[in-house]
């Protein structure tokens, strides 16, 4: 199988059409319907059901696709690196909302000094969506605050951080050296979005002790959920990172956990993934500067 029939099965793919995927690859039409045949032929299956005009995949086809972008991805990489050796490149980097906004351009800055010719582009999603970037090969290398949920990501924890109870400086449980899920779900309660990766270690944690939680707000800001909780509109569990500057300026009053709700934040990529002497270096530095935030904190 070349790789000129995998470009052809990818275009074809994501354009869900024969004739679409003909004229970007300024290709005759029978010649790309030929391509699919033949490929379906040799591996046995068929990797697109027709109905009428239209084409759709088939599970092997969602499963060669994955692959096949791999392939060329780290084709056209060869190519790049052997043509241009002293090329720099790019390095494309993706990053879940808390990390990209608090963590990641401090990084950035002293990873450009090491590597001040290197191209680097950032995403900025949630971890979820950033999970499926690095799925289809959009990213290379990315930062979240979960553990990925697909088998084909690894993951390699780089630093702890923990969730927080934050309240109004003057709210009854703002003189307490900790609190408990119990004691704050009995206040009206303000949480990020579902599908944030600090909204599901809530979730978790108020479903292991049996806690129901109607949320008078929900918000994808952080810092519109501080605001509120500043005038007295209710209670927050967010992630420490996100309000240590909030607490320190005397916004809202910090208390911990009296059982703490850590999680890891995570370097991940795909597992198949070549290695380059930038990412390397790129996932050094995310240990180097977990290790020091949490010296600090100690």
């Amino acid at each position: 199988m070349t790789l000129r029939y995998m470009k052809i099965f990818v275009s074809v793919y994501e354009h869900n059409s024969i004739t679409k995927a003909a004229d970007v690859l300024h290709l005759a039409q029978p010649s790309v319907s030929l391509a699919i045949k033949e490929m379906e032929e040799y591996y046995g299956t068929r990797f697109f059901e027709r109905i009428g005009r239209h084409i759709s995949p088939t599970g092997a086809g969602n499963e060669l696709y994955r692959y096949a972008l791999h392939i060329i991805e780290l084709f056209d990489e060869m190519e790049q690196k052997i043509k241009d050796w002293d090329h720099c490149g790019t390095l494309r980097i993706g990053a879940s909302i808390t990390i990209g906004t608090h963590i990641l351009p401090l990084m950035l800055k002293q990873y450009q000094e090491i590597y001040p010719m290197l191209k680097i582009t950032v995403i900025i999603k949630q971890s979820a969506a950033i999970e499926q970037l690095v799925l289809e090969n959009k990213i290379d290398i990315a930062l979240i605050e979960n553990q990925p949920e697909y088998a084909d990501i690894m993951a390699i924890p780089f630093m702890t951080d923990h969730l927080c109870a934050i309240v109004p400086v003057t709210h009854p449980l703002a003189d307490k050296k900790w609190v408990t899920l119990e004691e704050v779900s009995a206040y009206p309660f303000l949480m990020r979005e579902k599908g944030s990766a600090g909204r599901e270690i809530l979730d978790a944690g108020f479903e292991l002790k049996n806690i129901t939680v109607h949320p008078v707000w929900e918000s994808t800001s952080t810092q519109a959920i501080v605001k509120a909780v500043s005038v007295g509109l209710g209670v927050a569990v967010l992630p420490y990172l996100l309000v240590k500057k909030d607490m320190e300026e005397n916004h809202v009053c910090l208390l911990p956990f009296k059982k703490p709700l850590k999680r890891n934040l995570n370097v991940i990529y795909y597992k198949r993934k070549y290695f380059t002497e930038q990412m390397k270096s790129f996932i050094d530095l995310c240990r180097k500067y977990g290790k020091d935030y949490e010296s600090a904190e100690v």
